[in-house]
């Protein structure tokens, strides 16, 4: 039996504020990050609010999501180290998209190429 990645069991709502903070150190806000994050799950802004207050696990978070976005596939490139195209745990690549998308974010990225409109 293989154990779970701690992300896993991690509460969305304490990572949360660091990706809020990434962002808003590079000049970007909140209702940004917010953005980045409905349009990857299909959450809406109250739907994702009331994730946070839930303080529900990323496993949970992600199983929960209304919607994935289709066009995450599109998400593409490196983060910590993986690439992420090669990540072949479903929920550990959901993560990273997220991750990818704040990193792009704060990296002063378009919201429409972000978004991969």
């Amino acid at each position: 039996m293989t154990t779970k990645h701690r992300i896993f069991t991690t509460s969305f709502a304490s990572v949360y504020p660091l990706y809020v903070a990434k962002a808003e150190k590079k000049g970007r806000k909140k209702s940004e990050v917010d953005a980045v994050i409905c349009w990857l799950t299909g959450y809406s802004q109250r739907e994702l609010e009331g994730q946070l207050k839930k303080q529900t696990d990323f496993e949970t978070f992600f199983k929960e999501a209304p919607k994935l976005n289709p066009s995450r596939s599109l998400i593409k490139g490196v983060i910590c180290g993986v690439r992420i195209e090669d990540i072949q745990e479903p929920t550990m690549r959901e993560i990273r998209y997220l991750d990818k998308l704040v990193d792009e974010l704060a990296k002063g990225k378009a919201m429409e190429k972000i978004l991969r409109t």
